[in-house]
């Protein structure tokens, strides 16, 4: 059916160290990853082809399972896009995976919900391999303090309170679908789902539970500091070195299968 058309959709899934690119999001004068792919696409089809992706991770942060998708026309649709892709690409991005999909796909407003992860490294000593992988903190943190706080972001509120900086997003209502603090090996990670989130929220939901952690903010103060909307009344600003985009869910897939 899809070969009938002119253009059709190709859907990648792609995994990326974010460590020396400003973010996604294609920008004047620095490095970006949408830029990288984009000149890659260009490379192959000897003409300018825009990537969309389901979100703008900021610069520094990495992903597993970011979505993204262009249009070819039909006659290149049969390509194998992830070997010609990832024999361009930069040792640091990677196609897992690139399919066909109907022309009604859309990266950012098809998907259900987004997973994020957040990795701290908490030993007394940093890291000389993972530097740009975790965030390493040094003091006692309490898991189960944290574990209490993050309990709290789950369900509809609105996130004013964790929200970085202001843009031109009106809409400050998010649906927090689960969110855990665990520890795995030497790593605490903190992970959440939402249908959507706001600039740098989960890095400032991170933060807000470092404080918790090490005992500068009650884990029953964070049902306050979303009621507040006031950035001044929630924690620090994680890095964001230690940022994961996990997954992207849409009906019936979801990236990270």
């Amino acid at each position: 059916m899809l070969l009938d058309r002119e253009e059709c959709q190709i859907r990648l899934v792609v995994e990326y160290d974010g460590t020396r690119y400003h973010g996604w999001q294609k920008q004047p004068r620095v490095l970006t990853i949408q830029e990288v792919i984009e000149n890659s696409l260009q490379q192959i089809m000897q003409q300018y082809t825009p990537v969309m992706a389901a979100g703008r991770t900021d610069a520094g942060v990495h992903a597993v399972a970011q979505v993204a998708s262009f249009r070819v026309d039909v006659a290149r649709s049969k390509r194998d896009w992830r070997y010609v892709l990832n024999r361009l690409l930069p040792i640091d991005i990677s196609v897992r995976s690139a399919e066909l999909v109907s022309n009604d796909f859309h990266p950012r407003f098809s998907a259900r919900t987004k997973r994020y992860e957040y990795r701290i490294r908490n030993r007394c000593e940093r890291s000389g391999l993972e530097w740009n992988r975790a965030w390493h903190i040094w003091q006692n943190l309490s898991i189960y303090d944290m574990q209490e706080a993050a309990k709290q972001f789950c369900g509809m509120h609105d996130f004013t309170s964790f929200r970085c900086m202001p843009t031109k997003t009106q809409n400050t209502i998010c649906t927090v679908i689960s969110c855990e603090v665990v520890r795995k090996g030497g790593d605490i990670v903190f992970s959440v789902e939402a249908n959507r989130f706001l600039k740098q929220m989960v890095r400032v939901m991170v933060g807000t539970c470092v404080d918790v952690g090490v005992g500068k903010i009650f884990p029953s103060s964070i049902s306050n500091i979303i009621r507040a909307r006031d950035r001044c009344q929630s924690g620090r600003t994680a890095p964001p070195h230690g940022l994961y985009l996990m997954n992207v869910a849409y009906d019936g897939w979801c990236s990270s299968e």
